[in-house]
């Protein structure tokens, strides 16, 4: 099952027990889904990896806006975007712990021979691929820089 279909069952179960804050996230991906699905290039289907990039991309979307609703004593609004967030998170791969991370960017390391700051940016890439929607990419680029500093 795809996750266009994954979510749009999950609308009608949503519809069908009155999940209100359940229902208005899962619209939210539907709809930004559908932006991706028909921009130029993706004859109206949306790639695996486009979409937990796509749900990455929202579920830190609504962390900041609930940072920003806190940070102005809105926190009716905080938690609807906190819960909204928690919903998309579902539709996410677990993720890796930082000591599995370590070790995966330390055999990328020994793979591309990096020693210093300036082979950064190579070992993120390898590093992003392996690590595509298993983590955080702020915490990969802490790992890396404490490892080649």
């Amino acid at each position: 099952m795809t996750l266009v279909e994954q979510i749009n069952n999950d609308i009608k179960a949503a519809m069908k027990a009155r999940e209100k804050d359940k229902l208005a996230a899962l619209r939210a991906v539907k709809s930004a889904l559908l932006l991706v699905a028909s921009e130029k290039g993706n004859n109206g289907e949306v790639s695996e990896a486009a979409g937990i990039k796509l749900l990455q991309k929202l579920v830190k979307q609504r962390k900041e806006s609930a940072e920003a609703f806190q940070g102005q004593d809105r926190e009716d609004m905080a938690d609807e975007e906190l819960g909204q967030a928690e919903v998309i998170e579902t539709y996410l791969p677990a993720q890796m712990s930082e000591d599995e991370v370590t070790a995966i960017i330390d055999s990328v390391i020994a793979t591309t021979g990096a020693s210093t700051m300036k082979d950064m940016g190579k070992v993120m890439g390898m590093a992003s691929v392996k690590l595509a929607g298993k983590a955080d990419n702020k915490m990969v680029a802490q790992v890396i820089k404490s490892r080649l500093s």
